[in-house]
């Protein structure tokens, strides 16, 4: 006789099917589509290439920006930037003059889905390979009843029953901690995932990875093949155990580079001092975190706080028609446009385009540590990002499918 069906849990206005299997939700960081079409081109992914054909295949669309914070956060709690308030992995606040990293659980203003199938009684697991993510990810859930584990790749050998849910996660999966700049850092979120549904049998779980690998090699690059090809061997397990998986990214990536493979960059900083003065205005890179060796801190997107009397619109026209600019609005309209939280951008949001990125000052940029030609993004040509189900089940199109569904239809599809 067959149990009956627990009631949905509610998350965020959103009622989340119970899952009678277990519910999976992958965040291939920096994964443009293009990685996997070059990677199953090759051969290399005969999993996901038999789940493209008897699963469901989509591409959806992440928010902006295109970083990694706001939208690993809009997957967790299935909602957008606006809503649960993390609108890029760096933050100005314009009360304090300070610039922090938007790391900690107290810029988060809405319960993850994680947290809300805990309350509801599930076992749920969270695996993130850099550790900037793990408080965000964990914020709601307890670890003194057996039911959660949280824990990234970055710390694993530190983990505490206490903390997260799991002692010493290094030793239990007997792997030493990876390079933080390696793709070992992504292979332990997957092996770790593929551990956890053998032993624990989570009713929901999340892995998200890193994109060092996206930031330096191109689709169909040796090495991007290799990570791709990796990946497949653990999603085999997963699908294999009976999860039903959603396979999604955070963001796209793009060349953004000169024909010498020097950065190409618009530094707005320096634009704006000469328009109005020496520091005058204050330019933010949301996509600035402890991690920019790969990246120099250059990104498509960026905010600037304007000194009060500043003519807005002088502005936005003079950043709009720098060379490699693709949009410049105000703060009204990219909160229309784009779902943000008005407090936490400034006067004036930029967006660049496709081989373009936006940098402060050109001194402020450290770039010795870019071994390869820029890859990097933050824009509106990093949102197309894949989507794909290990099940048949009805899915809209781009632009109305959003990576922030992932989770609700991992459960969907597990029901």
């Amino acid at each position: 006789m067959n149990a009956p069906l627990r009631p949905p849990v509610l998350a965020n206005g959103r009622a989340y099917p119970w899952p009678k299997v277990p519910a999976i939700a992958i965040c291939l960081d920096g994964c443009e589509p293009a990685y996997l079409d070059a990677a199953i081109a090759g051969g290399l992914m005969p999993t996901l290439a038999r789940l493209r054909e008897t699963g469901t295949d989509r591409l959806a669309h992440s928010v902006i920006p295109s970083f990694t914070n706001p939208n690993n956060l809009s997957i967790a709690t299935g909602r957008q930037p606006i809503v649960h308030g993390i609108c890029g992995n760096y933050l100005y606040d314009p009360e304090t003059g300070e610039e922090v990293m938007m790391n900690d659980v107290r810029f988060l203003r809405a319960p993850t889905v994680f947290s809300q199938f805990y309350e509801a009684g599930a076992r749920v697991a969270v695996v993130t390979a850099k550790d900037k993510l793990r408080a965000l990810l964990g914020a709601g859930l307890r670890f003194d009843e057996g039911r959660a584990i949280c824990f990234s790749s970055e710390r694993s050998d530190s983990t505490t029953l206490g903390a997260n849910g799991i002692d010493n996660a290094a030793a239990w999966l007997d792997r030493p901690v990876p390079e933080v700049y390696s793709a070992d850092l992504s292979e332990f979120v997957f092996a770790a995932g593929a551990k956890l549904l053998q032993e624990w049998r989570p009713d929901v779980m999340y892995l998200t990875t890193t994109d060092y690998i996206q930031h330096k090699y191109a689709p169909g690059d040796a090495a991007a093949q290799d990570f791709y090809r990796m990946f497949d061997h653990y999603l085999a397990q997963l699908d294999a155990a009976g999860a039903a998986i959603v396979v999604t990214a955070d963001h796209g990536m793009k060349p953004k580079h000169l024909p010498d493979g020097s950065p190409a960059v618009i530094y707005v900083q320096d634009h704006l001092d000469a328009q109005l003065g020496q520091d005058a205005a204050r330019v933010i890179l949301p996509i600035t975190d402890p991690y920019v060796v790969h990246h120099g801190a250059l990104g498509s997107f960026a905010t600037a706080y304007l000194p009060a009397g500043a003519d807005r619109a002088a502005v936005i026209a003079s950043l709009q028609a720098l060379p490699g600019m693709l949009l410049v609005v105000d703060r009204d309209e990219a909160v229309r446009r784009f779902e943000l939280p008005a407090d936490r951008i400034g006067d004036v949001v930029m967006i660049s385009g496709e081989n373009m990125t936006l940098g402060t000052s050109a001194h402020r940029h450290d770039l010795a540590a870019l071994k390869e030609p820029l890859r990097s993004h933050g824009g509106l040509t990093e949102q197309e990002v894949p989507f794909i189900v290990n099940r048949r089940i009805d899915l809209p199109a781009a632009p109305i499918l959003r990576n922030f569904d992932a989770l609700f239809y991992a459960c969907t599809a597990a029901v």
